[in-house]
C-alpha cells in the first residue's frame, strides 16, 4: 500500500549575511495509512523545522525548501501553489504545536477559534460550525464543553489548552496529525491522559501521527516506527521494537542509554558528551563522529551512507552493524 507521507532528500536551508544554515539537510522518511512515527533527537537536531517544511509554514525567503519529493495521499505537495497548501493544511494534515500558550490567540474565545478552523474548510453555517465545535471539546474529553465553548485560553489549564489544540487540529477531520512535543511541560498525570487521548483518536479515525519528541519514553508508549534525527539528518530508522532492542547507530545507542530505568535509580545517568553541532558549520565526514566513541579516520573523512541493517531497519554508520561497535 501506498505510505500517507513520503518524504525523499527534504531540505530546509537558511541563508544568513556569513553562512549556510542546513537545519534540515536530506531527510527521508514515509509514514504509513493509521500509522505513527516517532521523530525523535536532541534540541537543535532539525525536528521542528522538519516539521514546518512538511505543513508549508517555514518562510521563504529567508527559508530555502527543497525536495526530491514530498508525496502526500500520492500528490506531491512541493508542486502545489500557495492558496493549495493553504486548503490542504488543517483539512488534510492538522499541526499540533509546541505550546498552546503561544499558538492559541489569547483574544478569542477556544469556542471561536475551533469554528474558525471548521468554517476555514467546510460551507457550513456559524452555529453548525459551533455544534461541532463543542461536539470536538466533549470528544478531546473537556468537561462542561457547551460552558467552556466561551472560555478564553488564559481561563484553562495547561493540559486543557493542550486539548483544544488537538481539537482545533482534528476538527476538519485530517488524514496526517503533526504533533510537535504535544506533552512539553505537561506534568506527568496530565502527559499520560494526552496521549491516550491521542491514541484513542488514532483507533477511531485512523489518523496517521507524526509524533516530534525528545522523549523516547513516549515514544515507546506511541510509536509504530521510529526516525532518529541528528544535525539535520535521519541517522537511523525501523519498527520501534526493533530499533528500541537492537540499536545500531551509535548516537541512537547513546540515546536509549540514557533513558531513567528503575532498578538503576542510584546509578548516574548515562550522556552524550558533547553537544549538535552548529548547523552553519557541520563537521565533514560523519556529523556523529565529534562525540562518538567509535569513530575513525574514516568516519571523520567520510559520511556514511543509509544501509540496511534489517527489514525495514537503517543506520548511517561505517561501524555498523553493532557487533562491529562491541568489538572495537
Amino acid at each position: 500500500m501506498q505510505p500517507l507521507l513520503e518524504v525523499k532528500g527534504l531540505r530546509t536551508w537558511f541563508r544568513q549575511k556569513h553562512a549556510l544554515v542546513r537545519a534540515v539537510d536530506g531527510v527521508s522518511f514515509t509514514i504509513g495509512r493509521g500509522r505513527t512515527l516517532g521523530l525523535v533527537g536532541e534540541s537543535g537536531s532539525g525536528k521542528s523545522v522538519t516539521s514546518l517544511s512538511i505543513m508549508g509554514l517555514v518562510p521563504v525567503p529567508p527559508a530555502e525548501v527543497a525536495a526530491d519529493a514530498l508525496l502526500f495521499d500520492g500528490v506531491d505537495i512541493m508542486q502545489l501553489n500557495a492558496e493549495q497548501r493553504r486548503n490542504l493544511r488543517g483539512s488534510a494534515m492538522g499541526m499540533i504545536f509546541q505550546e498552546p500558550m503561544t499558538s492559541l490567540n489569547p483574544v478569542y474565545t477556544v469556542g471561536d477559534q475551533i469554528v474558525e478552523a471548521i468554517r476555514t474548510h467546510f460551507p457550513v453555517s456559524k452555529s453548525e460550525a459551533r455544534r461541532r465545535a463543542i461536539d470536538m471539546l466533549a470528544r478531546v474529553r473537556i468537561p462542561s464543553p457547551e460552558a467552556r465553548v466561551d472560555s478564553f485560553p488564559h481561563e484553562m489549564s495547561g493540559g486543557m489548552r493542550q486539548r483544544v489544540m488537538i481539537g482545533i487540529a482534528l476538527a476538519c477531520e485530517p488524514k496526517l496529525l503533526i504533533a510537535d512535543e504535544p506533552t512539553t511541560a505537561l506534568d506527568v498525570t496530565i502527559q499520560a491522559q494526552i496521549l491516550e487521548l491521542m491514541k484513542d483518536i488514532q483507533r477511531q479515525t485512523g489518523t496517521a501521527i507524526l509524533l516530534i519528541t525528545h522523549d523516547l519514553g513516549v515514544v515507546a508508549e506511541m510509536a509504530d516506527d521510529v526516525a532518529v534525527m541528528y544535525a539535520g539528518q535521519i541517522v537511523e530508522s525501523g519498527p520501534v521494537d526493533i530499533l528500541f532492542n537492537d540499536p545500531q547507530h551509535p548516537y541512537a545507542i547513546g540515546l536509549l542509554g540514557s533513558i531513567p530505568r528503575i532498578e538503576e535509580t542510584r546509578a548516574r545517568l548515562a550522556t552524550i558528551e558533547g553537544s549538535v553541532p552548529n548547523p552553519a558549520s557541520f563537521p565533514p565526514g560523519c556529523r556523529f563522529a565529534p562525540r562518538c566513541p567509535f569513530a575513525t579516520d574514516k568516519c571523520r573523512a567520510e559520511a556514511p551512507p543509509m544501509r540496511e541493517m534489517g527489514p525495514g531497519h537503517y543506520a548511517a554508520c561505517w561501524r555498523a552493524p553493532v557487533e562491529l561497535l562491541a568489538a572495537a
